[in-house]
């Protein structure tokens, strides 16, 4: 892995969002609250939108962004904030994390946030680099930074997005050198304390309590609903699938089949071979992100490309995971192939990201480097 790292990355990209709008072709059209082929309209034209900005931030030398982090940080805070006042923030289906500004489209501020905190963190472990095991400056200070987002995003019944968000900021705190034990004591503090919030919410304990049970009539018309006509989905399709545009779970029985369940669709249309590509993209995405981080030219774009990769495909892991009832139903769109033009248009902007990282990377070849203790053996005839 070296200099082919990024056409790689885009190859699978490029499959995942191909494969999106197709099913969107397929999935949206049935929608009664849809016009026609009008989201499949909106998508390609996010799509085109996402692709100008990837390039855009792709040629672009990453480290100019870092003395500005504090700034991006702030604003994405500021923009959380709006989705609480009243006649700017929008709340649909008792979620409140949309905004809409005058004059503006509406949109998710959580995704811009993903992105601009792990440029945060990512350009303070960079300027604190030897300092990242100490328990201040490589636990607390930036634990703050993670921590102020995710509980503006989980207040806003965002359960998933925060997780989603958190669980990258661990990652990149455990790649920078923050102590495991810290990282240990704060991550069960938080399940334990996400338990009890689901615990006195009837409505997420009843997706829980869904996940053992799916067919009991208790769930099955209710919190289980959209994930056990999920697997109904799955068994249709098989290994072969119905053929493209012959799934019946669309038409009226499986909820958001072009958004957060557009996964069983893919299953049932186009069967196993295309669900398992699906994923094997994701790996693909996985291998060649970290590729790039390890290739990075300093820390501060080492972290960046490990957090980037974990706010593209730890969504998507947590998607697929509920979509096949591993996990509770959380609301996640599948990136690059989920129907939402903010999360489709920022999700873009971190794999240009990583092609910025991957553009300022050095190269060794292997027969520039110098070769220590060689020994040649011959035969004298």
């Amino acid at each position: 892995m070296g200099r082919r790292n990024a056409v790689f990355l885009c190859l699978a990209v490029t499959a995942l969002v191909t494969l999106g709008l197709v099913m969107l072709t397929s999935t949206s059209v049935w929608d009664d609250e849809v016009n026609g082929y009008a989201l499949v309209k909106k998508q390609a034209l996010w799509i085109v939108v996402g692709i100008i900005g990837a390039a855009f931030v792709a040629g672009m030398d990453y480290r100019k962004a870092r003395p500005y982090w504090i700034y991006l940080f702030i604003g994405s805070c500021f923009l959380l904030c709006l989705c609480y006042v009243p006649g700017i923030g929008q709340e649909i289906k008792g979620e409140a994390r949309w905004i809409k500004i005058p004059g503006a489209p509406q949109f998710q501020p959580s995704e811009l946030a993903k992105i601009f905190v792990i440029l945060g963190m990512a350009a303070w472990f960079s300027h604190f680099q030897t300092e990242s095991r100490t328990f201040f400056k490589g636990f607390v200070a930036p634990g703050v930074l993670l921590g102020i987002p995710v509980l503006l995003i989980f207040f806003e019944k965002d359960m998933g997005t925060a997780m989603a968000l958190g669980a990258s900021g661990v990652v990149v705190m455990f790649v920078a050198g923050t102590r495991i034990p810290y990282l240990g004591v704060s991550g069960a503090t938080a399940l334990a304390g996400m338990a009890f919030v689901v615990w006195k919410n009837p409505e997420r304990m009843g997706r829980v309590m869904a996940l053992f049970d799916l067919e009991n009539d208790k769930y099955r018309l209710g919190d289980g609903y959209q994930q056990l006509h999920g697997l109904y989905a799955f068994a249709n399709g098989g290994v072969d699938g119905t053929g493209l545009g012959n799934g019946v779970e669309k038409l009226g029985y499986l909820p958001e089949a072009h958004t957060d369940f557009i996964f069983p669709a893919i299953g049932e249309e186009l069967g196993l071979w295309f669900t398992l590509g699906s994923v094997f993209c994701f790996v693909v995405i996985v291998v060649y992100g970290i590729a790039i981080s390890v290739n990075a030219r300093d820390d501060f774009g080492r972290l960046l490309a490990i957090g980037l990769t974990s706010v593209i495909v730890i969504p998507a892991m947590m998607n697929i995971g509920v979509c096949t009832a591993v996990l509770p139903n959380t609301g996640l769109p599948l990136p690059f192939i989920s129907y939402g033009g903010t999360n489709l248009v920022f999700t873009l902007l971190a794999v240009g990201g990583l092609i910025s990282v991957h553009r300022q990377a050095t190269f060794v070849n292997r027969a520039d480097m110098p070769v220590i203790n060689e020994k040649k053996q011959c035969v004298r005839i």
